[in-house]
């Protein structure tokens, strides 16, 4: 799996969500609380841009007339048809068993070490020739 640097730190404050599309696919990394989580964002039930939606808590009960919320702010919710799905995994909180988004895993690294890589550039030789552009490999 390749890795993307998305934007440095500062740019992407807890509470928030970045937008992108990476090799043709639409992405949304989440900074919930200081960790970092990407989701792809289309929603497998009907395609909608999913990260769009509200980010909400998964309600619970362990006794009926008591609802206790969990995981505040971790939940997406399906800006179409109200779906949710756990921001960490991509697990559906609607049929579980069916459905999930594609969750990618993002971390924060320091910015040196993505600033210098390990980036090796490879070089191809050019000629013309009689009105021709010629490229070695």
């Amino acid at each position: 799996m390749a890795r993307h640097v998305i934007a440095p730190v500062d740019e992407l404050p807890p509470g928030t969500r970045k937008f992108l599309e990476i090799d043709g696919r639409p992405i949304a990394v989440f900074n919930i609380k200081g960790e970092y989580f990407g989701l792809m964002n289309r929603c497998p039930h009907q395609g909608a841009a999913l990260c769009e939606g509200p980010l909400i808590g998964l309600a619970q009960s362990s006794n009926p007339g008591e609802i206790e919320y969990t995981k505040l702010g971790e939940i997406i919710r399906c800006p179409w048809h109200g779906w949710e799905f756990d921001i960490r995994t991509g697990q559906s909180y609607c049929d579980p068993r069916r459905f999930r988004v594609k969750a990618y895993p993002a971390q924060v690294e320091p910015g040196a070490s993505v600033v210098k890589g390990p980036y090796v550039a490879e070089t191809v030789t050019v000629k013309v020739e009689s009105d021709y552009v010629v490229v070695e490999l």
